[in-house]
């Protein structure tokens, strides 16, 4: 499905540290995080859903978990405030242009909006209506 969007050698070196250790459930040990980040980075670059992650990076719902788990542990925030101090840049610098921020085809809406939301009395009318009955 398309070319594997990895990381090189040297590029691991300086980021797989930065990540946490992961622990397994019970006797079963965690799996390496390289493929799981490599996994988000190709849900970031394609813009695709979850669903979509193609095998080789392992299931999408773990790749996903482990992406929610390090949101909201602050694993992303503390590699970007690292990888700034390694090349000596200001973090306040950094930021996200729009344009280039892709949105799935699912989330493109109607182009002018709805003139009037619906309601369920509005479409139990419209079909009264369209039958031809008195209202």
């Amino acid at each position: 499905m398309g070319e594997r969007i990895g990381l090189s050698g040297e590029e691991w070196e300086l980021i797989g540290p930065l990540q946490p250790s992961e622990r397994g459930r019970g006797c079963r040990p965690a799996g390496d995080n390289r493929p799981f980040f490599e996994g988000m980075m190709w849900v970031a670059c394609t813009g695709s859903q979850w669903r979509h992650l193609p095998d080789e990076y392992g299931k999408w719902t773990s790749v996903f978990h482990r992406y929610r788990h390090w949101v909201e542990t602050g694993v992303f925030d503390a590699m970007l405030e690292t990888l700034a101090e390694m090349v000596g840049r200001e973090r306040t610098a950094d930021m996200i242009d729009s344009s280039i921020v892709r949105a799935h085809h699912c989330a493109v809406g109607i182009k002018n909006g709805l003139k009037r939301p619906r309601r369920l009395a509005d479409r139990s009318t419209d079909c009264l209506c369209r039958r031809g009955a008195a209202v």
